[in-house]
């Protein structure tokens, strides 16, 4: 009986997990066959890019672009200009997960059996990744499996002169400019680092309820509303407030997290539900 043929796939978002588990594989299956692709929606941020670039020179190989079919204003109009949400991720379903089954949709139709290795950290014990009911997937979590958590991620990534990508100066995560996952701090941030990109979002935002839809990228409030400079200084203030909160805390417990905190860690953001891994991980 002749073996179906194996392929190997890496996603990599342009966040820190994914990067460092493409390093991790390279240092520890170095004779294996990976794919790394990329699903660009074509509105990411720019640091991004730049992350993915240097992730290439370090690897020695490129990594796949996906692109959609159909960009996201095609979408958008198809959803009748009703902005994504975390209960309707059209985005992720259209622009993610449809380019990504069409780049395995023939070999799948042959049998050929699909290896996907996914960056959920040992410190995520909750998280499942991606689900597929094709039978001909296996899906692999090799840094849960390493025991490797968020310092050691970041650890991985020192250890090659990686570094993390530059938005996490400023972000805590991957993906679209205006993914709607964002902590208002961080809407008062790309206002200020990539301000095209806010009013770009602010434009989204105004087709789609010039169309009846009641939904706007940031809870309870409008872009419009976010960015008066009253409103952006008191996101400012409580943000700060928090983060001394939680360093205080941290200080008094010898058992505390030491790397630096992130915007998921300030609100409390329960990671289970609040990112797609497909784009931030």
């Amino acid at each position: 009986m002749t073996r179906l043929a194996e392929r190997h796939i890496l996603g990599i978002s342009g966040g820190r997990d994914s990067a460092a588990l493409a390093v991790h594989m390279r240092q520890t299956q170095p004779n294996l066959e990976l794919e790394y692709f990329f699903t660009d929606t074509g509105k990411e941020l720019k640091e991004v890019y730049s992350f993915l670039d240097r992730l290439e020179g370090f690897l020695g190989k490129p990594i796949e672009r996906l692109n959609p079919d159909r960009d996201f204003d095609f979408w958008l109009r198809e959803y009748n200009h009703f902005l994504p949400s975390p209960r309707t991720r059209w985005c992720t379903r259209q622009l993610k997960l449809r380019p990504l089954e069409r780049w395995l949709k023939l070999d799948l139709e042959k049998g050929v059996k699909i290896h996907s290795y996914v960056a959920i950290r040992a410190d995520e014990p909750n998280r499942e990744g991606y689900q597929t009911t094709n039978g001909n997937i296996a899906v692999h979590f090799p840094l849960r499996d390493a025991g490797i958590d968020r310092a050691g991620v970041i650890e991985l990534l020192d250890g090659v002169d990686l570094g993390e990508p530059e938005y996490y100066r400023w972000r805590s995560r991957s993906g679209c400019t205006f993914c709607f996952f964002q902590q208002k701090i961080e809407w008062a941030r790309l206002m200020k680092e990539h301000p095209e990109d806010f009013e770009d979002a602010k434009r989204y935002e105004k087709t789609a309820r010039d169309h009846g839809s009641p939904f706007t990228w940031s809870q309870g409030e409008s872009l419009e509303e976010l960015s008066q400079p009253e409103r952006v200084k008191a996101i400012e203030e409580e943000f700060e407030q928090r983060k001394l909160k939680l360093l205080a805390s941290r200080r008094s417990n010898p058992l505390a997290n030491g790397t630096t905190p992130t915007v998921d860690d300030i609100y409390g953001i329960d990671e289970v539900s609040a990112g797609c891994v497909i784009c931030h991980k």
